[in-house]
């Protein structure tokens, strides 16, 4: 019964969302460009899809994922997984959660693998790009630059380093890579970064953020355990470019050997 309650509330709040997209696009077509909404059906059709989806998915996160990110990284820090009682938990120095570490950096990469928004643009740019840059080899460089970033989220989280310093840093070293990676992968690799946090990423990771910081000692969860989004979002621009960058010097090392091959 509660289920259905709170499918029917989350149903009613989404449909407050959505409409007013709805109803701009529809107001921008009758009264600017003058000119009927074309396929009407169609449209009202997809909208109701949408919110049900929503709808659904925003349901399903309460339930599961956001849960499900919370007790693992809980059970994670728990004393009796560490193999120290209680008493000693609060002694423990950053080295003692290389489980956490793992296991950051295992949702990040699985869960940005199965993220729907970068295998829809992983497809368009391998289409754009005549085959020259493989959908396989994009998503996995992204989910690399995703898995080192919760991870290092993590580990921020255990240490206490600053967050704001991690960013610069890494937006750092953003710049230099921009400056020497190959020009067509630059917009590629920013958008990269928008493209992780979506729909799959973002509730595992905040959970597993919000998890950590709420059961390792000393630790606030709204301090600590938020700005993992931001590092999910930072280093998959580094890992793309990363990727560009060693495959045009593997293609140069190639290019060379058949030079003197032929010569």
């Amino acid at each position: 019964m509660i289920p259905l309650i709170q499918l029917v509330d989350t149903l009613w709040t989404t449909i407050l969302d959505v409409a007013p997209i709805l109803l701009i696009l529809v107001l921008f077509q009758v009264l600017v460009l003058r000119q009927k909404v074309p396929h009407l059906r169609r449209m009202v059709l997809g909208f109701v899809y949408v919110v049900l989806g929503l709808d659904l998915f925003l349901v399903g996160l309460e339930m599961a994922l956001f849960p499900l990110g919370e007790i693992m990284a809980r059970q994670l820090t728990a004393p009796a997984f560490m193999g120290i009682d209680a008493a000693g938990a609060v002694h423990l120095g950053w080295r003692d959660y290389l489980w956490v570490y793992a296991f950051a950096a295992a949702v990040g990469f699985s869960t940005t693998i199965a993220e729907p928004a970068l295998i829809a643009v992983s497809l368009k740019v391998t289409e754009a790009s005549g085959g020259s840059v493989r959908a396989w080899g994009l998503r996995v460089a992204v989910a690399v630059g995703v898995a080192v970033g919760v991870a290092l989220g993590a580990l921020r989280i255990v240490t206490g380093w600053s967050l704001p310093l991690l960013i610069i840093i890494g937006y750092v070293v953003v710049i230099i890579q921009t400056l020497v990676a190959p020009r067509q992968i630059i917009p590629l690799a920013y958008d990269s970064g928008g493209v992780t946090t979506s729909t799959v990423t973002v509730p595992l990771v905040t959970a597993l953020g919000l998890g950590l910081a709420s059961n390792i000692p000393g630790r606030s969860p709204l301090l600590d355990g938020f700005g993992l989004i931001a590092l999910a979002s930072l280093f998959p621009m580094i890992s793309v470019m990363g990727y560009a960058q060693v495959g045009q010097i593997l293609a140069r090392r190639a290019a060379r050997r058949q030079a003197r091959e032929e010569s």
